[in-house]
């Protein structure tokens, strides 16, 4: 099940927290096999860029002229042989039984040859050798800490700008640690259990850490979702006091956990609440995240820039959650650092800036927009929000860092660049690292002269 996995991945572009789940359950599996499978899979993704180097240098070749197939399955081996209990020959045997049965024998004589170099050397040794042919100190640590050496550099910088330099190596082995399971109780439709998350009033820990009874029983009014994000999700709707029949937009939907939330906070105070979702597929995910919320939320299927433009100073409060990298989820999703690049930075932040953009338009006065991004990168946050504010004389920009402290149940240990913005991080919150800027709309027609001008750095809706 693992190497189905790890196919998908490679192959399809196939989210593991999404795929594994679903295929433990088809297959049925013990508790101790499904954990099995899981670490199998998750460890083996998390570290690929760390086996990759081992293996290139046990077979004495790069590993992109290793067949894919066979590749996944020498990680998977790998993984068993430097970092778990697993016995180095069922280990190896298992392995190439895999690669025969899928590639034929020729691949498996190959395999055997590597994964039996592998075995003869201890993780220390192998970690050793391979760190000692890096070419920097970035690229060492890389090696060590299985993360791409841009994606160091992100979080370093990202980092620095709080003054906390010193914390990348925590933020690190958090990365590479399993993330306990947190459960949201919707407001107004369930309780908290037990244990209590200590930041976000809705957030509690799984008990026994499989949330399947617990979430079956609620029929939908618990679910699973990073405190991170409800924190954020919550900011909004504690940034300002609600008026009854103010109208709530979550703008970038998919795939509908805070819109949810959302929602139930929104039904206590007489709210309306609307979700737009460009994808189709996680439109449905929107809608079916709201079945368990009573009352009539609208889930439209626009380009969100398109959507916003079509409702010119409208929403009293928008949720801009938008699409991001995902740096700040690598507990959750191991695959992502071996899946994006610098490139997808650049491909991403004039999208946003045009989302963040579209949704300041759409606010009627005196409206909030929340900026949301699961990614700590300077660039897919406070870039963006400082190139947006840059051309707009009618937005003021509050504080954040309070809002999230009054919405915490106990202190909560914010950095600070100098901004009201927070930046929330796995090693020091236990989180997602969720970045959050909270932007009120103070005029409807007023905007900066480089607007005014023309000079405008919006995009086109």
């Amino acid at each position: 099940m693992a190497y189905d996995v790890l196919r998908a991945v490679s192959e399809s572009d196939a989210y593991a927290n999404l795929l594994l789940p679903s295929a433990i359950a088809d297959a049925g599996l013990t508790p101790q096999d499904a954990a099995l499978a899981t670490e199998l899979a998750y460890g083996t993704l998390r570290r690929r860029g760390t086996y990759d180097a081992i293996i290139r240098a046990a077979a004495n070749r790069p590993v992109d002229e290793i067949d894919p197939a066979v590749l996944d399955a020498l990680r998977l081996a790998t993984h068993q042989l430097l970092a778990t209990r697993v016995a180095s020959h069922a280990a190896v045997n298992e392995s190439v039984n895999l690669i025969a049965s899928a590639q034929g024998r020729g691949a498996a004589g190959f395999a055997n040859a590597v994964l039996r170099r592998i075995a003869r050397g201890t993780p220390g040794e192998w970690q050793t050798r391979i760190e000692d042919a890096a070419r920097s100190d970035d690229e060492r640590l890389a090696l060590r800490t299985a993360h791409p050496v841009w994606v160091i550099r992100a979080l370093r910088r990202a980092l620095a700008a709080e003054g906390r330099a010193d914390e990348l190596d925590a933020l690190l082995d958090a990365d590479n640690a399993s993330p306990e399971v947190t459960l949201v109780a919707l407001p107004g439709l369930a309780e908290p259990g037990e244990p209590r998350r200590p930041y976000a009033p809705t957030a509690y820990g799984s008990p026994g850490g499989d949330p399947h009874r617990v979430l079956t029983e609620s029929r939908g009014t618990v679910r699973v979702q990073d405190e991170g994000s409800q924190l954020v999700a919550l900011a909004l709707a504690e940034a300002a006091p609600i008026r009854p029949e103010e109208r709530w937009l979550d703008l970038c939907a998919g795939p509908g956990g805070k819109t949810a939330l959302l929602a139930a906070v929104a039904r206590e105070h007489g709210v309306t609440v609307e979700a737009n979702e460009v994808v189709p597929a996680r439109a449905g995910l929107v809608r079916n995240a709201l079945r368990s919320v009573p009352g009539d939320v609208v889930v439209h299927e626009e380009d969100g820039r398109v959507f916003a433009a079509e409702h010119p100073a409208t929403f009293d409060r928008i949720l801009v959650d938008a699409p991001c990298t995902g740096l700040g989820a690598l507990r959750r999703r191991p695959e992502a650092r071996w899946r994006k690049t610098p490139a997808d930075v650049a491909d991403l932040v004039p999208l946003q800036v045009e989302l963040l953009t579209a949704a300041l338009d759409a606010l009627a006065p005196g409206g909030i927009v929340a900026y949301v991004t699961c990614s700590p990168h300077l660039a897919e946050t406070t870039g963006v929000v400082q190139e947006v504010l840059r051309a707009r004389a009618d937005i003021a920009e509050l504080d954040a860092r309070s809002v999230v402290s009054r919405v915490a149940r106990s202190p909560i240990d914010l950095g600070s660049d100098g901004s009201g913005r927070v930046q929330l991080w796995p090693h020091r919150h236990g989180t997602d690292a969720m970045f959050l800027a909270l932007l009120q709309r103070t005029d409807s027609d007023a905007r900066g002269d480089s607007a005014a001008e023309g000079d405008d750095t919006r995009g086109t809706a």
